[in-house]
C-alpha cells in the first residue's frame, strides 16, 4: 500500500502551502542523491519525497488527493515515479539550488538545451587575496562544434522535425483526472531529429576543447568566494546558450599568517631580555610591510596584542581589518659562562614582583 504522501513530508492534512514548500525543501536537501552518493536508501527516499511534493504543491492535485487519495492517479505511475532527478518544475529543485549553493532561481528555469555551468577550483596566495590579482587558468570544456556550427548535423544536411511530438519538444500524457506534459524521450526536448549527423561531433553539435581564461581575483577573497564567468561554461546543445563558469577560490595555508575573515593572526617570537625590559619590536604585516610594536616591561608569553587595521581588506572594500600578535616569549639557550652567572647573580638577588599566574600556582603548591 503506497505511504501517505502528508505522512512522507511529515505533514498534517490542514499544512499550509508555505509549511509543504518548507518541508520539502529541508528534506530534498538532506537526501538528495549528490549529498548521499550511492546510498540507495536516499536516493529511494528523494524519489519518494519528490513525488508527494509534486502532487501537494499543485492545487488541483492537493484536492483530488484529499478527496480520492492514491485513487485519484491509479491510471497512472504518479507525478514523480520515473522521472530521475532532472524533471523538476515550478519552484522545486531550482528553490533547493538557490539555498544549497547560491547561484540564483534562473538555474532551474533555463532551457534544457542550454548547456550546464561548470565549477573550477582555484588556489591562490593569502598575499594574492590581499592586493587581488590577474590569474590565467587552462581549462577542457565542451565547446560548439565549428564543423557543423553547434547544429548536430552534418555538412549539407539538415536535422528533421521529430514526428513523435511534431516539434514542440514536449509530449502529453494522461494520468488520472489529469494531463501531464513531459520532455519528448525520442528527441531529449530539442523538436528535431538527425538523419547525418556531423562526424566529429557524432551528432552531439559540442566537441572537448582546451582553452585558457584570464580571471580577475578581486582583493579581499576568501575561502569559498565565488567569481562568474558569464557564457564560460558547457556549450548548449543544437548551438544554444552556454552556461556559466564558476570559479571557487581556495587561499593557501601560510607559512606565518592565519586569517579568521578580515582579521589574521601571526606568533612573533621575542627575547628574554625584551620581555622583562620591555622594547620596540618590527613586525611584519600581511601587506609586506612591517610594523613597529611597543612591548611594555614584563610582557608575559602567550600575550596577544592588537595591530588596529593591518588586517585584510574587505571584499566590497571598507576598512581593514585587524592584526594580532601573539608573543612567544624564547628562553635563550647555549649561554657563555659568563652569562650563566649573570643568571645566577640575578637569581640570588630575587625578584619580587612575579607574574599573577605564577603567583596563582604557588599558592597551590605552597
Amino acid at each position: 500500500m503506497a505511504r501517505d504522501y502528508y505522512d512522507i513530508l511529515g505533514l498534517s492534512k490542514s499544512a499550509s502551502d508555505s509549511e509543504i514548500k518548507s518541508s520539502y525543501r529541508k528534506l530534498a536537501m538532506k537526501y538528495h542523491p549528490d549529498r548521499n552518493p550511492g546510498d540507495k536508501k536516499a536516493e529511494d527516499k528523494f524519489r519518494e519525497i519528490t513525488e508527494s511534493y509534486e502532487i501537494l504543491k499543485d492545487s488541483q492535485k492537493k484536492a483530488a488527493y484529499d478527496q480520492y487519495g492514491h485513487a485519484a492517479f491509479s491510471q497512472g505511475s504518479g507525478a514523480g515515479a520515473g522521472g530521475g532527478f532532472s524533471g523538476f518544475s515550478g519552484g522545486g529543485f531550482s528553490d533547493i539550488f538557490e539555498d544549497m549553493f547560491g547561484m540564483g532561481g534562473d538555474q532551474g528555469r533555463r532551457s534544457a538545451s542550454t548547456g550546464s555551468d561548470l565549477r573550477y577550483d582555484l588556489s591562490v596566495s593569502l598575499e594574492q587575496a590581499f592586493s587581488g590579482d590577474q590569474v590565467e587558468i587552462s581549462l577542457t570544456v565542451p565547446a560548439k562544434c565549428e564543423s557543423c556550427n553547434g547544429s548536430g548535423a552534418n555538412k549539407g544536411s539538415q536535422p528533421k522535425q521529430c514526428s513523435q511530438c511534431g516539434g514542440h519538444g514536449k509530449v502529453r500524457a494522461q494520468q488520472g483526472f489529469f494531463t501531464i506534459e513531459r520532455t519528448c524521450a525520442s528527441c531529449s526536448g530539442v523538436g528535431e531529429i538527425i538523419g547525418d549527423p556531423c562526424r566529429p561531433c557524432k551528432g552531439q553539435g559540442r566537441v572537448n576543447k582546451s582553452k585558457k581564461l584570464s580571471v580577475n581575483v578581486p582583493s579581499g577573497v576568501d575561502n569559498g568566494t565565488r567569481i562568474r564567468l558569464s557564457g564560460e561554461g558547457e556549450a548548449g546543445a543544437r548551438g544554444s546558450a552556454p552556461g556559466d563558469l564558476y570559479i571557487f577560490i581556495d587561499i593557501k595555508d601560510h607559512s606565518i599568517f592565519q586569517r579568521d575573515g578580515k582579521d589574521t593572526f601571526i606568533e612573533v617570537p621575542v627575547s628574554l631580555i625584551d620581555a622583562v625590559l620591555g622594547n620596540s619590536i618590527q613586525v611584519p604585516c600581511v601587506d609586506g610591510s612591517k610594523a613597529k610594536m611597543n612591548l611594555t616591561s614584563g610582557t608575559q608569553s602567550g600575550t596577544r596584542l592588537r595591530m588596529k587595521g593591518k588586517g585584510m581588506p574587505g571584499l566590497r572594500g571598507g576598512s581593514r581589518g585587524d592584526q594580532y600578535v601573539q608573543i612567544n616569549v624564547e628562553t635563550p639557550v647555549g649561554i657563555s659562562k659568563k652569562q650563566e652567572d649573570l643568571f645566577k647573580q640575578i637569581k640570588e638577588l630575587g625578584i619580587e614582583k612575579i607574574s599573577p599566574k605564577t603567583s596563582r600556582f604557588k599558592k597551590l603548591i605552597e
